[in-house]
């Protein structure tokens, strides 16, 4: 259980591996997708889950340069539990519930 924390335990690393669920998605795609996160901390989630083997990162010789992140295996295991908590989170956090986080977030 603490090495699985380890992995997933940052506030971004759930919502990135959610984002490429989908499809394998370039830099701006993802920043464009959680547009409240910067671009140093999406560098440093995406360097940490692909050095955990959560996703891939596949350049491609061009002009640009292009690389694309995607999920591998381990990461595609993730969903289901990550589509648990999307489900848990639309039955349990309520707007003021979600409210009330913030307000002791931003004062303590």
């Amino acid at each position: 259980m603490q090495r699985s924390m380890g992995i997933l335990g940052t506030k971004w690393k759930p919502i990135v591996i959610w984002v490429l669920r989908e499809r394998k998605a370039r830099f701006g795609q993802i920043a464009a997708s959680i547009h409240i996160i910067s671009r140093k901390v999406l560098t440093t989630t995406l360097q940490e889950l692909e050095k955990d083997g959560i996703i891939t990162r596949e350049e491609f010789k061009e002009l640009p340069p292009r690389v694309e992140y995607g999920l591998t295996e381990r990461g595609l295991a993730l969903l289901p539990i990550l589509q648990q908590i999307a489900e848990w989170n639309g039955t349990y956090c309520t707007d003021e519930l979600h409210a009330h986080a913030t307000e002791n977030a931003e004062l303590g």
